[in-house]
């Protein structure tokens, strides 16, 4: 959490100081934690009902060929990322990684294709450096278009279809990583359909200057309660799902974060574009070798939370440190602490049994499959 003064705002600012939120730094943003709800019921109605989350702080980026061809600008982009950026068809979006020359990753984002340009989603505190990298590495043949000053709501629950589908009618028929854009409210809005809280949920991209009523009027449906950044950690991370800074960082390879899945095999070896992408010597190899360690679910066998920085042990005493919990706290949807980490390989099967360090005493946490909740994407 920052401490400086002199934080941003985002265009729902005066409505989260309104609604009563508990207002901290977060990167570079004056955030609302939580709302007089509380965490745990906020987390809760996300998971029953529908939530509304403010990431307008999130950084929102362009990228156009010059050649006027998306192609191309998709084939610039894997200059830079693993994935299959150029296989998207319109109206598509996956997740993608910015990966650095030691193979390790520099940020994680989302990425569309548009039709006639991608459309990026990146991390708040990693935007500024991910424009800068695409201006470096992609300038000579795309414009690089930052809209940093757009809002950026999460409508994300099982009641959000209903909820967006009551002033834009288009919202029910678009399946898990779907984008479009259409009109709401009077707004034309860039929506896609995905969720970081492993619900079914969207994201709606809008002008700053409409961001506000937009919100507003959506929250006036009983079934949608406004959600802080500590109800949105705690849904990730039962969702399974990697918090840039915390669970990857520029020190930490796909592979070793159990992300495989988000490299599709034309980009592997043997794929008809494999590699090109900084780090592929360490990356691509590390699929047939493995990593020494991977991230693996964490599951507390007592009532105790196991929070983030806690080392880990193979023996209940004794022995050297053998890995890190990098995310952890309750989980109110699975009823019981839940945390996620990095172990020996050797060590990353489900049901092995481990000790982390909760203040000089050692906790025994199990090796558990993730997620710990099941998502429930409209596919």
């Amino acid at each position: 959490m920052d401490t400086t003064a002199d934080l941003l705002k985002t265009p729902l600012h005066s409505l989260h100081l309104e609604l009563g939120a508990r207002m901290a730094g977060f990167a570079g943003y004056d955030m609302p934690i939580q709302y007089p709800m509380g965490v745990m019921k906020e987390h809760l109605h996300t998971r029953t009902e529908a939530g509304l989350f403010d990431v307008s702080h999130m950084g929102q980026i362009l990228i156009r060929a010059k050649s006027g061809d998306v192609r191309d600008a998709a084939l610039a982009l894997e200059r830079l990322t693993p994935v299959d950026v150029a296989g998207l068809k319109p109206g598509r979006q996956r997740y993608g990684m910015f990966t650095n020359d030691k193979g390790g990753l520099e940020d994680d984002f989302m990425v569309a294709n548009r039709g006639d340009h991608l459309y990026l989603v990146v991390n708040a505190a990693c935007k500024h450096a991910d424009l800068a990298r695409l201006k470096a590495a992609l300038s000579d043949s795309c414009e690089i278009e930052p809209q940093f000053d757009r809002g950026l709501l999460a409508l994300q629950g099982p009641e959000a279809e209903s909820v967006l589908a009551a002033y834009a009618a288009e919202a029910e028929d678009m399946l898990f990583m779907d984008v479009a854009e259409f009109d709401i409210a009077g707004v034309q809005a860039v929506v896609s359909r995905s969720g970081y809280t492993g619900e079914d949920g969207y994201e709606i991209s809008l002008p700053a200057d409409e961001t506000e009523r937009v919100a507003r009027l959506l929250l006036s449906d009983d079934r949608l309660a406004p959600i802080g950044l500590g109800a949105r950690d705690s849904l990730r991370l039962e969702a399974g799902l990697c918090l840039y800074g915390h669970d990857i960082d520029a020190t930490t390879s796909p592979v070793e974060a159990n992300l495989k899945w988000a490299i599709q095999k034309v980009r592997r070896t043997g794929g008809e574009r494999a590699g090109g992408f900084p780090g592929a010597d360490r990356i691509l190899p590390e699929f047939e070798t493995g990593t020494a360690r991977l991230r693996v679910g964490l599951q507390p066998t007592g009532k105790a939370p196991v929070r983030a920085g806690a080392a880990l042990y193979e023996h209940e005493t004794g022995g050297e440190v053998i890995g890190t919990v990098t995310s952890g706290g309750f989980g109110p949807s699975a009823g019981a602490p839940v945390a996620m980490g990095y172990v020996p390989a050797r060590l990353s099967s489900t049901g092995t049994t481990l000790y982390a360090d909760v203040r000089g005493k050692r906790l025994e946490m199990a090796v558990t499959a993730l997620p710990f909740v099941a998502s429930t994407y409209k596919r």
